[in-house]
């Protein structure tokens, strides 16, 4: 169903497990995720950024189940963090969490909603037809 590619004639070679694109080339649904935040089931917030990562990464993960898609959907994903000192945590989780799968990756830092929230991720999932 997809395409992607770590190097680009003419482009820099991405670092920190980006892809310069992810191309789906046959007809697939798309679902696109809106930002997932480090709440719990119960309406608690991990004290830390880690548990606050894997908090949304389960989220984001329910949000997929819920519609028959796995993380390896995922062609988009866009972090939004609150501090550029967690960019390195964010990272290796997110590797962890991702595995051998490449999405094409942006991370934005920003204030977020919350004062408690330490980031939000948004994503695009798409599947074959």
């Amino acid at each position: 169903m997809t395409t992607h590619g770590r190097m680009i004639p003419g482009a820099q070679a991405p670092g920190g497990g980006y892809v310069h694109a992810y191309e789906v080339v046959t007809p697939a649904r798309l679902l696109h995720i809106s930002g997932q935040i480090p709440t719990r089931a119960d309406g608690t917030v991990p004290d830390t950024f880690d548990a606050q990562c894997r908090q949304v990464w389960a989220n984001l993960e329910a949000v997929l189940a819920a519609s028959g898609l796995e993380l390896r959907h995922l062609v988009k994903v866009t972090t939004f963090l609150s501090r550029r000192e967690h960019r390195d945590s964010n990272s290796a989780i997110r590797r962890e969490v991702l595995g051998a799968h490449e999405p094409a990756l942006t991370v934005i830092i920003t204030g977020i909603y919350d004062e408690a929230w330490l980031l939000e991720i948004e994503a695009v999932a798409a599947a074959p037809l």
